[in-house]
């Protein structure tokens, strides 16, 4: 496998990750904040899971950028689009939509992987 189709596949993952973890924080802060939950509501443990799915968002939006070539705009809108709840998501659909989760070679061609069979 390349790393294109790889670095796709593993943005994907990670973006979907990261809302997954900023939902599981705002519930969390819900809980500690109007439901008064013991334990806070596990926002510490919630609040590291999702930073650390935070940080490696933003190195997987920056291997994609490079492995797929997207312009710098496109990289900054992706490494902002982690800051609010389900932006990954939204970002990643616009990526699709747009056919960016794809590599692109110096020339700006694009190469797909093989498709699967099945």
């Amino acid at each position: 496998m390349t790393s294109g189709p790889l670095a796709a596949r593993w943005f994907r993952v990670i973006a979907t990750f990261e809302a997954i973890s900023w939902t599981a924080l705002l519930i969390a802060m819900f809980l500690k904040w109007i439901v008064k939950a013991p334990h806070e509501g596990g926002v510490p443990v919630v609040g590291m899971i999702h930073g650390i799915g935070f940080v490696v968002y933003l190195l997987s939006t920056v291997w994609a950028a490079r492995t797929m070539g997207w312009s710098l705009k496109t990289l900054a809108v992706g490494l902002a689009a982690g800051v609010p709840p389900f932006g990954t998501i939204v970002f990643e659909r616009w990526l699709l939509r747009r056919g960016l989760l794809t590599t692109r070679s110096r020339r700006g061609s694009t190469a797909t992987a093989a498709p699967s069979r099945g």
